[in-house]
């Protein structure tokens, strides 16, 4: 998994949210890294709970409740890896079409 991905991966478990939260957030641009300074309503009670934080900013921002179409980070991260072998295998069948054009005599 990337970098980033796994970032979000360890946010999501260690302030226990959902799919569709982390989605929000990343669409919103928060950073995880700091994600529990934004969740901090059991020591100062006039805090949110993250979930409903990010639920009220999103839509704020976007005028919607939630996504369109919510993604896990374990499809995201899938899809990432498959995007990047189909561009490297293209990138490859690119290098052979160059190599043997250059190799035929004229």
């Amino acid at each position: 998994m990337a970098v980033k991905i796994e970032k979000w991966a360890a946010a999501q478990k260690k302030h226990k949210l959902s799919d569709k939260h982390v989605q929000m957030a990343r669409e919103l641009g928060l950073n995880p890294d700091k994600l529990g300074k934004i969740d901090n309503h059991k020591q100062e009670t006039w805090k949110t709970p993250l979930p409903q934080f990010i639920e009220d900013i999103y839509y704020k921002r976007f005028k919607r409740e939630e996504p369109l179409a919510v993604r896990s980070l374990k499809d995201i991260a899938a899809d990432d890896k498959a995007r990047k072998e189909k561009k490297k295998k293209e990138k490859a069948k690119k290098r052979a079409a160059g190599a043997q054009e250059g190799n035929t005599p004229e």
